[in-house]
């Protein structure tokens, strides 16, 4: 995996728990940015180890391959598959990547718990730009975790759907993925080490979620996210045309 410099600029910093979590949730979207020039980091809490169909290091391997497949960047934190928690080192460290990367706009996955790490990603990642925000950490036990770093205030915090769980009743907005959808395919085919077998299936429920929020909003495949906070135009013809208005 290429190196990544410390203070780096990004634009967007997407964060998963275990690698391929970000293609699923929201592969087509990272395309769409990169493809516009806009500099994606991707951020797996852990290595995803172990994994069901290949030995420890493929997955970080295919991670990095399934990154330049998408055109981001990527970079995987040492926390442990299964025992992921939403706790001060954790959010410090997700808290110190924001402070240090300067993301306008940072995503994750909104999970409720059906596979705990994918509901203390949404935790963490929340109280994490919360912390980034916040000056005089040396003032706070364990605020050397952020030593180097300035304080930085995101423009927006936004949720993908994670595909572990149950369906949305409603999304704040879905963005159009069709002409890059395969790209997104192609990034998540690279996870051989986890969908092989009868694991293989998932591939096709993925896509018909995709299909499914595309149909809602008259496109072939489109990607559903919620916002943290109200979203909000100076311009309300700014939204693309949608069937039924």
């Amino acid at each position: 995996m290429s190196t990544i410099d410390a203070h780096e600029p990004f634009d967007v910093v997407a964060v998963g728990a275990h690698p391929d979590d970000v293609e699923i949730v929201m592969g087509g979207t990272l395309a769409t940015l990169t493809a516009r020039g806009l500099r994606v980091l991707i951020v797996d809490l852990c290595d995803g180890e172990p994994t069901r169909y290949a030995a420890r290091g493929v997955r970080r391997e295919q991670a990095a391959h399934a990154a330049e497949l998408l055109g981001a960047s990527r970079t995987i934190l040492a926390f442990h598959d299964r025992l992921i928690e939403d706790t001060p080192t954790t959010r410090l460290a997700v808290a110190a990547l924001i402070r240090r990367h300067r993301p306008r706009f940072v995503f994750t996955s909104d999970g409720f718990g059906v596979h705990p790490d994918h509901k203390a990603v949404t935790d963490i990642v929340t109280h994490a730009v919360f912390y980034a925000r916040l000056p005089k950490w040396d003032e706070v036990p364990g605020g050397e975790a952020l030593a180097d770093t300035e304080p930085h205030e995101i423009d927006r915090l936004y949720y993908g759907h994670c595909r572990m769980e149950r369906p949305w009743q409603a999304f704040d907005f879905a963005v159009d993925v069709s002409s890059v959808y395969s790209r997104k395919v192609e990034a998540i085919d690279v996870y051989r080490s986890v969908f092989c077998g009868p694991q293989a299936a998932r591939l096709e429920r993925f896509r018909t979620e995709d299909q499914y929020v595309g149909s809602l909003v008259g496109v072939a495949y489109a990607e559903a996210f919620k916002a943290r906070s109200p979203l909000l135009v100076t311009d309300p013809t700014t939204f693309v045309k949608t069937p039924f208005g």
